[in-house]
Protein backbone atom coordinates (compact mmCIF):
# COMPACT_ATOMS: atom_id res chain seq x y z
CA UNK A 1 0.00 0.00 0.00
CA UNK A 2 1.30 3.44 -0.90
CA UNK A 3 2.13 5.91 1.86
CA UNK A 4 -0.77 8.38 2.26
CA UNK A 5 1.51 11.22 3.37
CA UNK A 6 3.75 10.68 0.36
CA UNK A 7 0.72 10.64 -1.94
CA UNK A 8 -0.52 13.97 -0.50
CA UNK A 9 2.94 15.48 -0.92
CA UNK A 10 3.19 14.38 -4.55
CA UNK A 11 -0.38 15.47 -5.32
CA UNK A 12 0.34 18.92 -3.89
CA UNK A 13 3.37 19.17 -6.18
CA UNK A 14 1.34 18.12 -9.24
CA UNK A 15 -1.37 20.68 -8.46
CA UNK A 16 1.25 23.42 -8.08
CA UNK A 17 3.07 22.32 -11.25
CA UNK A 18 -0.17 22.35 -13.24
CA UNK A 19 -1.00 25.82 -11.93
CA UNK A 20 2.51 27.08 -12.73
CA UNK A 21 2.26 25.74 -16.27
CA UNK A 22 -1.04 27.52 -16.91
CA UNK A 23 -0.49 30.73 -14.93
CA UNK A 24 0.73 33.76 -16.87
CA UNK A 25 1.55 35.67 -13.67
CA UNK A 26 3.81 33.20 -11.86
CA UNK A 27 7.54 33.20 -12.60
CA UNK A 28 10.48 31.31 -11.13
CA UNK A 29 11.01 34.06 -8.57
CA UNK A 30 7.46 35.36 -7.98
CA UNK A 31 4.12 33.64 -7.51
CA UNK A 32 0.58 34.93 -7.82
CA UNK A 33 -1.69 34.64 -4.78
CA UNK A 34 -3.00 31.22 -5.83
CA UNK A 35 0.47 30.01 -6.80
CA UNK A 36 1.83 31.04 -3.41
CA UNK A 37 -1.00 29.21 -1.63
CA UNK A 38 -0.35 26.05 -3.66
CA UNK A 39 3.43 26.27 -3.16
CA UNK A 40 2.95 26.67 0.59
CA UNK A 41 0.68 23.60 0.70
CA UNK A 42 3.29 21.62 -1.22
CA UNK A 43 6.15 22.79 1.01
CA UNK A 44 4.26 21.91 4.19
CA UNK A 45 3.38 18.45 2.84
CA UNK A 46 6.97 17.87 1.81
CA UNK A 47 8.31 19.04 5.17
CA UNK A 48 5.92 16.72 7.03
CA UNK A 49 6.86 13.75 4.86
CA UNK A 50 10.61 14.37 5.16
CA UNK A 51 10.39 14.92 8.92
CA UNK A 52 8.64 11.61 9.32
CA UNK A 53 11.22 9.89 7.10
CA UNK A 54 14.04 11.31 9.24
CA UNK A 55 12.38 10.14 12.45
CA UNK A 56 12.11 6.54 11.29
CA UNK A 57 14.92 4.19 12.21
CA UNK A 58 16.94 2.81 9.31
CA UNK A 59 15.84 -0.69 8.45
CA UNK A 60 17.72 -3.07 6.16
Amino acid sequence: MADALHQRYMKAFRVYRDHRTACTTCTNTRRCHEGERLWTAFARSQDAYLARQRSRPNTP
